[in-house]
């Protein structure tokens, strides 16, 4: 089947943003995935890094960029954060902590939608904050159910261990106490596309001091039926994000 436009500079921009579907990509390897020469792949990768259509990540490499996802909301199209604010909304009401919604961006967590309490203490993150993906629940369990080879890419600098992320897996849930942010706790559970792919993470956060340093206690269950929740709405859409 021919898939071109017959405009040939927005066809090979195509195939750099479809190369880079698959995960953050050195210029070598939209070269290899593209088939587009060198100098062509680097000239699109620069031009659709102008745009915010692409980013880089801290080791250099091109990324999808948040522009995408702006354009997608816009137009209605992102079922996850169209179903994500009442999710939020109901899981701040039972916990009475934050709620937010976090999408990994190559090396980063991107706070994609989020629910603050009214009044008291809370943790306050937001919407389009960049958070590392090397501490904090929402973080582990991003990272959990990725292949080997990222896993072992993000734990370099990682505050957690892959003892956690096997527990993270064997459970549903992950908790972090501290990791972040001096003071703060959290609990996270996986958001699944149709396909069964991790996609994001719901969270609550606050005090440990009302959390406790064993946030999942109390909160787990809660956040795991939230998360399942969105993954249900997307499986019922039949479609992917």
């Amino acid at each position: 089947m021919d898939n071109s436009s017959g405009v040939g500079v927005l066809d090979k921009a195509a195939l750099v943003l479809t190369a880079l579907e698959q995960g953050p990509t050195t210029l070598t390897g939209l070269v290899t995935a593209t088939g587009l020469a060198r100098p062509t792949a680097h000239r699109l990768a620069v031009a659709l890094e102008h745009h915010r259509m692409v980013s880089r990540d801290l080791q250099g490499r091109f990324v999808l960029g948040p522009r995408l996802a702006e354009l997608a909301a816009a137009a209605g199209e992102d079922r996850l954060l169209a179903t994500a604010m009442p999710v939020l909304k109901r899981l701040q009401d039972i916990t009475g902590e934050s709620a937010q919604l976090f999408r990994r961006q190559g090396d980063f967590r991107i706070c994609a939608a989020a629910v603050e309490p009214k009044a008291g203490l809370r943790d306050t993150i937001p919407v389009g904050s960049q958070l590392t993906m090397s501490a904090g629940s929402a973080a582990q369990v991003l990272l959990a159910w990725e292949d080997p080879e990222h896993i072992q890419r993000g734990l370099m600098n990682a505050q957690f261990s892959a003892v956690a992320l096997a527990n993270v897996r064997r459970r549903g849930w992950a908790q972090s106490v501290a990791e972040r942010e001096p003071g703060v706790a959290s609990v996270s559970a996986p958001v699944r596309s149709p396909a069964g792919k991790v996609i994001a993470a719901v969270s609550v956060s606050g005090p440990i001091e009302r959390l406790s340093r064993q946030p999942g206690r109390q909160h787990a269950p809660a956040v795991v039926a939230a998360a399942e929740k969105l993954t249900e709405v997307l499986r019922r859409t039949n479609g992917d994000v």
